[in-house]
């Protein structure tokens, strides 16, 4: 394997995390070594410390503030509680930085043009206003120019799947809306606006999207369970005439697919030649499983809580797994994800933590490939995996080839605005897919760099320029 065995190493030794870090602000006797003191319990407690800043000096005592990144919110508190036991030493106060990020909301709308005077009111607003207002009645298609239309996307939920948390309902999804809505505007320059819908009635949700809708030249859609998921997704597409997206279905599929392509360029082998084992059957599964089929993948396996999805199968059983049960598990293989993994070429895992033993590992074929993409605890711990597979990618910044949705959506919806698109079709999905795959040249391709980073910035650029040409290919896909 050609990871290298000091990565390897770092990765055993504890994850702190950014998500988790505090600054803890203590006040000290001003004399030589106390200091390190403090450092040896930090580090004797598997502290990570990230920035020192001398708050005020005073002759008999300095007051610090020392931030620390730790494993999770016990470990933050195991810290300070040593901390606490240096007896000289003070705690005056402890920060957890990931909340105080969040204090105030992180997002805020400002002005593009200053209005400092009587005539620049005049132009903005009332009087010259109403003259836009006339055109737009005449020709609404010029939104797009003279309104924020044209550069503004809607993140909208009901917050019936927030992450991995499951139903929180509104109010707890808006964090991760608002995060969402930073990331089009610093990696696309995309103004978005979180909206978390206060029902979880599909038609109420529904009419309710449609009717805020003329304000954004795109909506995607975050965070919504499966199945209705599906269902949303396809009204909203079939009733409004702006692109629509659910993120957590294609997000997901474009970013999975890209790097089974360049997993192709590696292996010099195609998908059709391959077997691929899917743990998961919600939004992301069948999304993915549907474009790994487009891409021309031919032997699909998808599995849930239940085992093998499969033609024929009554239990748990929904619409929309009948569907894709018709399109994959060609020897219709019923049974266990056990079962199913053998002989297999490629896992994905977009289900739930440590469901893949090693012995499961061990049974696929010769150069494994394992996307273990459960977040943050993925299906099988990478540490365990990565000594016995070829190529693994996970969910997480803390290990190579992170499949991150953020890859995708800022330049898919880049794409989407400045072509003026009305519709969308699956093989967008697709030309996304290849053009992420790419953006990594042949001679920067290797096992442990199938993906580009989320801020290598060629990756909104290629995305963006492929969905504008294709879209340009397709009158009825654009507004005329």
């Amino acid at each position: 394997m050609i990871y290298s065995k000091i990565f390897y190493l770092l990765l055993v030794m504890g994850r702190q995390s950014p998500g988790y870090s505090v600054t803890v602000r203590l006040e000290i006797p001003n004399v030589v070594g106390n200091f390190a003191r403090i450092a040896q319990v930090i580090a004797s407690a598997d502290g990570d410390i990230r920035d020192i800043q001398i708050v005020k000096v005073e002759k008999d005592k300095v007051i610090r503030d020392i931030t620390i990144n730790t494993k999770g919110e016990e470990h933050e508190k195991e810290i300070v509680r040593r901390l606490k036991k240096l007896g000289d030493i003070k705690v005056l106060r402890v920060v957890d930085r990931t909340f105080q990020i969040h204090e105030g909301g992180k997002i805020s709308i400002q002005n593009k043009v200053s209005i400092i005077n009587y005539e620049d009111l005049a132009r903005v607003y009332t009087p010259g206003v109403a003259r836009i207002c006339k055109h737009l009645k005449e020709h609404p298609e010029d939104a797009y120019r003279y309104t924020i239309k044209g550069h503004t996307v809607a993140v909208i939920t009901d917050g019936s799947a927030v992450l991995g948390l499951g139903n929180l309902g509104p109010i707890p999804s808006l964090p991760v809306m608002e995060g969402k809505c930073m990331l089009f505007k610093e990696l696309a320059n995309i103004d978005a606006f979180p909206l978390a819908i206060g029902t979880q009635i599909i038609e109420t949700f529904v009419e309710t999207v449609k009717y805020i809708s003329p304000v954004f030249g795109g909506i995607n859609l975050e965070d919504i369970s499966a199945p209705r998921c599906f269902e949303i997704e396809k009204r909203l597409r079939q009733e409004l005439d702006i692109p629509v997206v659910h993120d957590d279905q294609h997000g997901t599929a474009i970013v999975v697919l890209a790097g089974l392509i360049n997993v192709e360029r590696i292996l010099k082998k195609r998908l059709k030649d391959l077997k691929i084992v899917i743990s998961g059957a919600g939004a992301s599964g069948i999304a993915t499983a549907k474009l790994l089929l487009r891409h021309g993948a031919e032997n699909i396996i998808l599995c849930d809580t239940y085992g093998t999805i499969y033609r024929g199968r009554t239990e748990n059983m929904n619409p929309y797994k009948s569907e894709i049960a018709e399109l994959t598990n060609p020897e219709n293989i019923k049974g266990s994800l056990s079962s199913a993994i053998k002989g297999a070429d490629i896992f994905i895992g977009l289900s739930g933590p440590n469901i893949l033993s090693l012995d499961d590992l061990l049974s696929m074929n010769k150069d494994r490939v394992v996307f273990a993409l459960a977040n943050p605890d993925p299906e099988i711990d990478p540490t365990l995996a990565m000594p016995h597979v070829r190529i693994l990618a996970t969910g997480r910044s803390d290990y190579p080839n992170q499949i991150n949705n953020a890859l995708a959506f800022p330049g898919l919806f880049k794409g989407l605005l400045e072509a003026k698109a009305k519709k969308i079709d699956e093989d967008i999905f697709l030309e996304s897919a290849k053009a992420l795959a790419h953006v990594i040249k042949d001679e920067e391709l290797n096992e442990e760099y199938i993906i580009p980073s989320v801020f290598d910035r060629r990756v909104v650029s290629a995305i963006s320029k492929a969905i504008i040409e294709y879209i340009r290919k397709k009158p009825d896909l654009r507004k005329l």
